[in-house]
């Protein structure tokens, strides 16, 4: 069974950090992400790794002030954002993802499994 489970998200002011965390389990070594959703707007890309965690790749808007990395474990991977600088904008429901079809998940990708989504709030 197929399992993303996501934590980390909060309230933090406009210039702080957090991390956020995606435990997976069920599917081995693929390619992970992260996405988002803000009120009244579609989903958007983040950020995705590849399986080694040697490829990356992230939205513009987020491209040096978000870290996607992960840590693979014996039969889980653990999939990490790291933000900073974060701006009221980056308010959102935060999404992990993952895909075993391609190398990296795409911007127009939908991928196979998601969790349950994490909510972060920036105050200005």
């Amino acid at each position: 069974q197929v399992q993303l489970v996501e934590s980390g998200g909060g309230l933090v002011q406009a210039g702080g950090s957090l991390r956020l965390s995606c435990l997976a389990s069920g599917l081995g070594t693929v390619a992970m992400g992260w996405f988002r959703q803000a009120p009244g707007k579609e989903r958007e890309f983040v950020a995705t790794i590849n399986w080694s965690g040697v490829f990356k790749n992230y939205a513009d808007s987020v491209k040096g002030r978000f870290t996607i990395s992960r840590d693979n474990a014996k039969s889980k991977s653990t999939l990490y954002l790291q933000m900073g600088d974060l701006k009221p904008e980056d308010t959102a429901v935060y999404y992990c993802a993952a895909d075993p079809r391609s190398s990296l998940i795409t911007r127009a990708q939908n991928p196979d499994y998601w969790g349950q989504g994490t909510q972060v709030t920036v105050s200005s």
